[in-house]
């Protein structure tokens, strides 16, 4: 037998995780309850790990199997995601393999001879090639120190993928009495968490939770109206920039893909109806960088480890929030900011629930909570991450997270809606709740069609009474009254019914308060910067490490970011490193990859420099920070330009066509970037008599003039966001002053 050999011989016996960790995958540091999980593998103590999906769960047992003498078996859902980790490993040194059904019976029989000769670090496994009798005996003869299970979700009838085989596992477990077990998961809730531990015997096992917040994913969530023409506007600001676009069906997959490479996109499909060979093939085109955008069903991404998938879009609802969490978190992986835009309609709640009617009575109540607790983190108008990580069980306390389309101001301010919503619901009553919605507005609007005038609404008193609004502000307000469950709409038919709610209003008794006039968001603001992107990098050159990147990774077969990730370009195109010894303290080299690859980036950044004659820095000297970077969205610059230019508030709003709220929130993020703005026209647009004007004044002068909420609260509620925003845009322009 030949032992394989674990680690390099000059790697110290003491601090072995942190030695590896630098030597072998280039990192400084590790990440939050990484060094606390691999103590705790490495002392033999069984662990459950619920760490986020881009959090770095792999080297929780990628470092132990460096250090123990037997094997480690990573059991894995998903052959593709097999193969990408074991080329990643290979690509770092590690001595790793997968055994699974796509293997050339030859490859398999090689690595199988491999596990008898001790010469595997990590054994990758299915859980359908582990329960086989062949594998059993074959590991039953060998040493196994560790047991992994990712994905271990799986596990839990309760989990957003239970698969029945996952159950097996536990009595597998049990054979190797010696070695430690490790079940990993990004998405759990509590309760998943104790099914989890108690199908695997894990009751005595220590738990690690890590935080799920994912700090560097700006969330989106838009009212779908014209999808396509949303979608392309997206993206039209994210040239060449890697992202998966998710959507309910096949057909919807198939015809989107067709829009977007006719808008000339660069763009494939990805879902169950494609041959396997299809499937691989447009797979493996978006992970090596040879097209951008996937548009797929949910089949897709579990299998990939691409870190630098720059926005997730969901086209249609996701099933439960576990799976949006899931799918978002297959975007920034690699720490650095990336979108996600949620397009949300009824007509897609329509549709989960048809097929959770399907179901049997036990799984529809699962899913049906399942589908409430997604609407309730759609419809919330707070910090979306307040909610998301409250299902996760842990409580965000942070006044503004600043990535997330309510903390960055997206979302407008809420009005009083009670009176056009009493005329709506008036409508409705007096056509016996028979029609749906389009048949209500062209009433409202006194609409002479054929439909109206034949069944005499026209009549109606309320007839021609709601022409205020347009007809895409009414569908607004239907929205509005479908979100707070005024109304309801029949399934069958489609017809609009009143609730209980609804009478309460109609009767004067409850008003209603909402959101109607939003406006199209052509962008995400953005409001934070990772340390790395904070990096005043060269651009050019950044551009020619890439090229050098995607030469390699041709010419070895893989997906370019096994060579390097983009973090680690950025840091070689911000500090120059001209030597080996410099090349090795840039984050992502380590010995094996410098070895491999360092060369060839070296050779480009010296010739780059030569050229530019540009020095190399020492990664301690003080990084120089880029500009502010300009907004992706101009409006905001054409209402500032124009107020400057001596037009009133009123009168650019009416030029524009939104709110004199939305030109006061425009005006605001213009001097956020560093514009300066006159101050008259502004103090006369408040109402507030003096006394309350000097009290909101002096709040202000205590809290910050940045932050609406505390100063909202500090009034009990009692003073609008509109007034408390006409306050801070005065101080912020005398201050500019």
């Amino acid at each position: 037998m030949n032992p394989k050999k674990k680690i390099p011989d000059s790697m110290p016996e003491t601090g072995q995780p942190e030695a590896i960790l630098k030597k072998i995958f280039g990192f400084e540091s590790f990440r939050p309850l990484q060094k606390e999980i691999i103590g705790n593998i490495l002392q033999k103590k069984h662990t459950l790990a619920i760490m986020p999906t881009g959090g770095g769960k792999s080297l929780c047992y990628q470092i132990p199997a460096l250090i123990f003498d037997g094997l480690t078996i990573v059991v894995s859902p998903l052959i593709s995601l097999m193969k990408d980790q074991v080329d990643q490993l290979t690509a770092y040194g590690v001595s790793a393999a997968c055994l699974n059904s796509s293997l050339p019976p030859q490859d398999y029989r090689e690595i199988m001879q491999r596990v008898r000769q001790n010469d595997i670090d990590l054994l990758y496994l299915a859980p359908e090639t582990l329960l086989k009798d062949s594998i059993l005996q074959l590991l039953s003869g060998l040493k196994v120190d560790c047991f992994a299970i990712d994905e271990a979700h799986c596990i839990s009838e309760w989990g957003h993928d239970f698969r029945p085989e996952y159950r097996k596992l536990a009595e597998v477990k049990n054979k190797f009495d010696d070695a430690v077990c490790l079940a990993l998961t990004a998405t759990a809730t509590p309760q998943v968490q104790e099914d989890i531990a108690g199908s695997l015997g894990l009751d005595d096992a220590n738990t690690f939770v890590a935080s799920f917040n994912r700090k560097n994913l700006y969330l989106d969530v838009v009212n779908k109206t014209a999808p396509l023409h949303q979608i392309i506007n997206f993206l039209k600001h994210r040239k060449d920039e890697s992202g998966i676009i998710y959507c309910f069906s096949r057909r919807q997959v198939d015809e989107l893909t067709q829009d977007l490479e006719a808008n000339g996109l660069s763009a494939l499909p990805y879902h169950a109806g494609l041959g396997e060979a299809e499937r691989v093939q447009n797979q493996d085109a978006f992970i090596r960088d040879e097209v951008n955008i996937i548009v797929a069903t949910i089949a897709f991404g579990m299998g990939i480890d691409k870190p630098d998938v720059r926005f997730i879009i969901h086209h249609d609802m996701p099933k439960n929030i576990e799976s949006y969490y899931q799918q978002i978190g297959r975007a920034g992986r690699d720490g650095l900011q990336s979108d996600c835009l949620f397009l949300f309609s009824y007509g897609d709640v329509g549709k989960i629930r048809y097929f959770i009617n399907q179901k049997t009575d036990e799984e529809k109540a699962i899913s049906n909570q399942h589908l409430e607790d997604l609407l309730g983190f759609v419809e919330a108008r707070q910090c979306r991450r307040i909610l998301l990580l409250n299902y996760f069980g842990e409580k965000f306390t942070e006044e503004n997270c600043g990535m997330c389309d309510y903390c960055t101001g997206e979302i407008p301010d809420k009005e009083n809606l009670t009176v056009p919503a009493q005329k709506f619901l008036s409508t409705v009553a007096r056509t016996d709740q028979r029609f749906g919605f389009h048949h209500i507005k062209n009433i409202l609007m006194g609409s002479k069609r054929k439909k109206i005038l034949q069944l005499r609404h026209n009549q109606l008193s309320t007839y021609g009474i709601g022409n205020e609004f347009s007809s895409k502000q009414w569908k607004q307000l239907y929205r509005e009254l479908m979100r707070q469950f005024v109304i309801t709409k029949d399934a069958d038919h489609g017809s609009i019914k009143l609730t209980p709610k609804a009478l309460s209003i109609l009767k004067g008794e409850k008003e209603i308060t909402g959101i109607i006039d939003e406006e199209e968001r052509a962008d995400p603001v953005k409001a934070t910067k990772s340390d790395i992107e904070s990096l005043d990098y060269d651009q050019q050159l950044f551009g020619l490490l890439k090229e050098c990147r995607m030469e390699l990774a041709r010419k070895d077969d893989v997906p370019p970011y096994v060579i390097f990730a983009d973090t680690t370009l950025i840091e070689m195109a911000y500090y120059l490193p001209q030597s080996e010894k410099n090349l090795l303290k840039t984050h992502g080299v380590g010995s094996a990859k410098n070895q491999k690859y360092g060369g060839a980036f070296l050779e480009v950044i010296i010739d780059y420099c030569t050229q530019n004659n540009l020095q190399e820095k020492s990664k301690t000297q003080k990084r120089s920070m880029p500009k502010p970077p300009i907004s992706r969205s101009k409006r905001h610059h054409q209402t500032g330009d124009e107020f400057n230019s001596g037009k009133s508030i009123p009168e650019i709003a009416a030029l524009f066509g939104v709110k004199e709220s939305t030109v006061i929130g425009h005006i605001t993020k213009y001097i956020k970037e560093g514009h300066a703005v006159r101050k008259e026209g502004i103090r006369e647009l408040s109402s507030l008599n003096d006394d309350n004007y000097k009290k909101v004044e002096n709040a202000f002068q205590e809290i910050g003039v940045e932050l609406l909420r505390p100063v909202y609260d500090a009034f009990d509620e009692q003073i609008s966001y509109n007034e408390l925003r006409i306050v801070q845009l005065y101080m912020m322009a005398e201050e500019q002053a």
